[in-house]
Formats: C-alpha cells, structure tokens, sequence
C-alpha cells in the first residue's frame, strides 16, 4: 500500500475571513511571504506525496495561476539580475504535479472529496484539509502514511480537544493498538454533549482508501444539509479497518482570524530574515502597552 496521490479541498467560501475573502481565497491568504496553501502542499511533497488534486470552485483561479509559471514576471526578474527571485517563484510551480477539479455546488467535504473519485482511481490517497497548517518535526501526513503503510488501511488524524470546543469537529470511539494509535468504532460529526465518544477530534488530515467513493456516492446529507465526510468514514469503519493517528505536532486553524494571526506570529518568528526583527518588535509593543 503505497499513497502517492493527495486530494487538497479548497472550495469553502471562506465566511470566517470576511471581508478579505469576498475576492481573495482563503487558502491565498500570506502567511508571512508564501500563502498558506503552499504550506500544506509543501508538507504533502515531503511526506512523498507526487500528485495533489486540489478541489476548487469558480472565485479559486488564484491558486491555478500561482503554482504555474510566470513567463512575464520571470522575464522581469531576468532583466533586473534577481536570480534568486526567478528561483522562488519557479519553485512554486514545480512543487509536485497540481491538479484541479470544481466542485460546482457547495454540498458538504464528503462530496468535495468525492469529486475527486476519477483522480484517485482505485488507490489509496491522502487528504490535508485547506485550512489547517501543520508544524511538526516528522511531516504529520508522513506520521499517518507510515501507518496506513505498515497496516494497510484508512488512517485519520487525531488529537484531544476540550470537551467545550469538541463539538465542533466530530468525536471517536477508539481503542488503543499501540502507542499513538487507535482502531476507530464509530465517528459522529459535531456531536451533542450526550453524544461525545471521546476527546479525540479528527483535525485535518487523512489516509483513505478507494472504497470511502462507494460509501459517498449513495450518502444522505447530514449535519448542515451538507454531505459529511465524517458520516462516510463511520460508514466506511463499520466495513473495514481504520485507525486513528494521535499525531505529533501543533495545528494551525488558518480559517478564523485567531488561528491565521497565530500561525502568521509564529512563522515570523522563525524567518530566517526577520525573526530578530519580529522580536523585537513584539517585545517593544507588550513594554508599551
């Protein structure tokens, strides 16, 4: 079981971030000089991802010109004598293979993934969720590839949450294989407090196999009207096995404000170029507040 493809959703509308989404993508926000799903892609390249299919919707052309060339912005570059400029912006266009679909109705991230049915084709696939930024020594997409590799199924990628926040993502029945990973029994997507399984939440990341398309084809809206994709992995758990990565590593909610700001500060501070800098400059407004 080898996972080469990755399937990015990006086609939310962003709500969380308006007004700056109205005409911006979410996922094109700066987070500090790369936008942040260049951090996402970047994270699936090193975890040996070599195809990403990216699930857009008609606002999202940005994304289709920033990971392509730039022939007249190169050009530019050249006649100045910024070499290293000319290396930059290559450099995003040759990250891996990019690829995208539409999805043309906003039904939900179990139809966003299912959109990408004829891309996946019959292997197993990644999905790092457009909002989420993660930092961690060991890639976490990689933390979850060297499970569903060494057991040869569905991996989900798990931490433990605050019972007050839980029921905004979904919650897990689990129990432990070994350290760090679970088998998962059942999911239920925003839960009631009566409904909570336990406090591990899935955040962002997933190993799938093929069958999780059969299971969406045929899968009834549920919570929000929408298509959950929470509501094809219990389905899909009941069948055959999956397990749950308690992953090493800090995630960054880049959708709402709070998250985007912090992640940003956090990426300052470790820019080669600025972090001195930054320092300095958050030390002398906490003096001087």
């Amino acid at each position: 079981m080898k996972i080469k493809k990755a399937v990015i959703p990006a086609a939310g509308l962003g709500t969380r971030m308006l007004p700056a989404t109205k005409t911006i993508p979410k996922e094109m926000l700066p987070v500090v000089d790369k936008p942040s799903i260049q951090y996402i892609i970047e994270e699936a390249v090193a975890s040996g991802i070599e195809d990403i299919l990216i699930v857009t919707n008609r606002a999202k052309s940005a994304m289709d010109d920033y990971f392509d060339y730039h022939p007249e912005l190169e050009e530019s570059l050249k006649r100045a004598g910024k070499v290293n400029e000319i290396e930059t912006v290559r450099r995003t266009a040759d990250l891996a293979n990019i690829f995208y679909v539409r999805q043309k109705e906003t039904k939900g991230l179990g139809h966003a993934i299912w959109r990408a049915k004829h891309f996946v084709g019959d292997e197993p696939f990644a999905v790092l969720l457009g909002d989420d930024i993660m930092v961690s020594e060991t890639p976490v997409m990689r933390q979850l590839i060297d499970l569903a590799e060494e057991y040869s199924c569905s991996v989900v990628g798990v931490q433990r949450v605050s019972r007050e926040v839980i029921g905004k993502y979904c919650t897990l029945g689990v129990k432990p294989v070994k350290e760090r990973c679970y088998d998962v029994t059942e999911l239920i997507e925003k839960p009631r407090p009566e409904q909570v399984i336990s406090d591990f939440a899935i955040l962002g990341r997933y190993v799938l196999t093929p069958a999780i398309f059969d299971v969406l084809e045929d899968l009834p809206a549920g919570y929000g009207g929408e298509i959950q994709l929470t509501d094809g992995l219990n389905a899909l758990c009941q069948n055959e096995r999956m397990l749950a990565c308690d992953f090493e590593g800090k995630r960054y909610d880049t959708g709402n404000l709070r998250g985007y700001m912090e992640v940003t500060i956090d990426m300052a501070l470790e820019h080669p170029e600025i972090k001195d800098w930054m320092k300095d400059f958050l030390r002398s407004k906490i003096e001087n507040s």
